[in-house]
């Protein structure tokens, strides 16, 4: 017969083998991590680590003390997360095209108005077939056709009052202004706020280079080309220019010998560009308009406008998936002030970032030391601990509805911003992360599954390391390979 004094001492036993074996387990990951420390690349450097299994949310390794250190784009992480949990998975964003007055005969007496809804991804590339199979410009003159509307007595006005005016966070570099990735966040965003410069050079380097065209077409702009050729067989050219300013300045090296160099810009003024082009298909379809287009300054609660056409965006886990897929900035900060603009009523920056660091604080996250300055990462003034971001894909995991989903969204080897990692090292999705990177900056945060099917939620943050990004990345990725290696924790039941 089973006594209770065997029962015990059996319980005892596992427990303590569990233990043990637990134990076991940490000193071989600390000893793997020490090793790693002990890079040439990392003596001056600022590293944080932190490991987590997915399922029992032990701790399984960590760098101490937790540094609050510069993200870069793992940042998108936490704000892609509060988006998808206060927004829902099938949330689309809505573009009006209405008008104000009356319509009588064929002639709209009054204006017709473009209203922002905020959407990030207004005739993306990234959504082709959503936008621009069927352009939803030609459906939005296609329903000014069908209101038998062929001339309008107003203005073209564009309203993109539901965020805030200035476009671009206050702690973002002038270096980044003016490139595509540093594009200004508007309620009426359109063609991902960037327009691409076609270059030609000449065969010798350290030569002038001519600006050919630029697609789309802007109206209005003023380039003023300081790029020459060079021996350097890669894109070195940065456009600076302020926001709804057309007098950019391109500086900077192309490639030498090339007739068609293509780089990528920041779209100026988005709503401009949109009404214009709405303006020039009206045109075409011999609809004509008196006045001008307009800017509309300040919302207007108590204007009565009636809809002619309603643009839904893709559905905002598809909008999520590009963001955490291909690091799209200009999502992140749309997605940062629709929500400030959701709980605020205004689609400010600052109000952004206090909805969210509110969201986590609400639940359990510790926000000591989480310092944000924007929703994407771009801002070198943001900074968080690697504790706070995976208790944060903690949380997703284990307690949100919408947490298979989110993790979907992230890339697996050698796929979006994994695509430098070596997919024998990390078969089938075993690894699924964001990657964050500028100047010194190289992090990785997401889910990695061992080779022994241990799950484990994992970010690593290097700031200030010696060495090219290229071999910042090698570091980190032997390093999750050396952690995949190790022999899993026993289950705690």
């Amino acid at each position: 017969m089973i006594t209770i004094r065997f029962v015990f001492i059996s319980l005892l036993i596992t427990c303590l083998s569990w233990i043990s074996r637990s134990q076991e387990v940490q000193n071989s990951l600390k000893h793997e991590i020490d090793l790693w420390l002990k890079n040439p690349h990392l003596e001056h450097a600022s590293v944080g680590i932190y490991l987590k299994d997915s399922e029992t949310g032990k701790i399984l390794a960590q760098t101490s003390p937790q540094l609050s250190l510069v993200p870069g784009s793992t940042l998108k992480l936490v704000t892609t997360a509060t988006a998808l949990e206060m927004l829902g998975p099938d949330f689309c964003f809505e573009t009006r095209l209405a008008y104000s007055g009356e319509i009588k005969n064929d002639t709209l007496w009054g204006d017709l108005v473009i209203v922002g809804g905020g959407d990030p991804a207004l005739g993306s590339a990234y959504f082709k077939e959503h936008y621009l199979q069927n352009h939803f410009l030609d459906q939005w003159v296609d329903q000014l056709k069908k209101a038998n509307i062929s001339h309008i007595t107003g203005n073209l006005i564009t309203d993109a009052t539901i965020f805030e005016e200035q476009p671009i966070p206050d702690t973002w570099i002038w270096e980044d202004l003016g490139n595509y990735y540093g594009a200004g966040t508007y309620a009426l965003s359109v063609y991902d706020n960037l327009y691409t410069i076609h270059f030609s050079s000449p065969g010798q380097a350290g030569q002038p280079t001519s600006v050919n065209y630029t697609t789309p077409f802007i109206p209005g702009l003023e380039l003023q080309n300081k790029v020459l050729s060079s021996n350097r067989n890669r894109d070195l050219a940065y456009v600076y220019g302020a926001p709804r300013s057309n007098q950019q300045i391109i500086r900077g090296t192309i490639p030498k010998g090339r007739t068609d160099f293509k780089i990528k810009a920041a779209i100026p003024n988005p709503p401009f560009l949109l009404a214009w082009d709405l303006l020039d298909r009206m045109k075409k379809a011999n609809i004509s308009l008196n006045g001008f287009i307009q800017n509309q300054a300040q919302r207007q609660a108590n204007r009565q406008l009636q809809p002619l056409a309603i643009t839904r965006s893709p559905e905002l886990l598809e909008i999520i998936r590009v963001i955490n897929h291909e690091s799209v900035n200009l999502f992140s900060e749309h997605l940062l002030k629709y929500l400030a603009f959701l709980i605020h009523g205004e689609g400010s920056t600052q109000k952004g970032i206090d909805v969210i660091s509110d969201f986590w604080e609400k639940r359990g996250i510790d926000t000591k030391g989480f310092f944000m300055a924007d929703g994407s990462g771009l801002s070198h003034f943001n900074a968080l601990t690697t504790n706070q971001l995976v208790n944060i894909l903690y949380e997703m995991k284990s307690n949100s509805s919408y947490g298979e989903d989110f993790f979907q969204t992230l890339p697996s080897v050698p796929n979006g911003t994994l695509y430098f990692f070596n997919p024998v090292n990390f078969p089938g999705e075993s690894l699924r992360a964001k990657s964050g990177s500028m100047t010194r900056v190289r992090c990785y945060a997401g889910e990695l599954t061992s080779y022994h099917n241990q799950k484990m939620l994992f970010a690593i943050f290097l700031n200030n390391f010696s060495g090219s990004q290229q071999n910042a990345i090698r570091l980190i990725e032997n390093l999750l390979i050396r952690i995949a290696q190790t022999p899993a924790l026993p289950s705690q039941k």
